[in-house]
């Protein structure tokens, strides 16, 4: 819920788009096909003409997000072989994790990613 003037109202859950993909994200390591339905909205969405200004960040940072997650399982997956792969795999869970709640976090208080560009947390 939101007052009048775009600011979200204290004491309750902002639904907002950014918060619908983190939590897409986050539910892809449940159903493994919802991380692929937040990477679709959050591109439509990044084009989007009625985006508010602290969104657009949000966008790049979680677009950045999914391809940094799928990128290392796949490195993960390859080198599990290896045994080396299992640890990959797990720090590419933690990093998808974390980056996912640090955008809902800023999300429901509706401020920007700091650095959307980044690679890292």
């Amino acid at each position: 819920m939101t007052e009048p003037n775009g600011t979200p109202t204290t004491g309750g859950f902002d639904l907002n788009r950014p918060t619908i993909v983190s939590l897409l994200y986050l539910g892809g390591f449940i159903t493994g096909i919802s991380g692929f339905v937040g990477l679709i909205l959050a591109f439509i969405w990044k084009g989007d003409s009625d985006m508010q200004p602290w969104e657009e960040s949000h966008y790049q940072y979680l677009i950045n997000t999914f391809w940094l997650g799928l990128g290392a399982s796949i490195i993960g997956f390859i080198l599990m072989f290896v045994l080396i792969g299992f640890f990959i795999l797990f720090a590419a869970m933690a990093l998808v994790i974390a980056r996912s709640v640090m955008s809902l976090v800023k999300a429901q208080k509706r401020e920007p990613m700091p650095n959307p560009g980044s690679w890292t947390i």
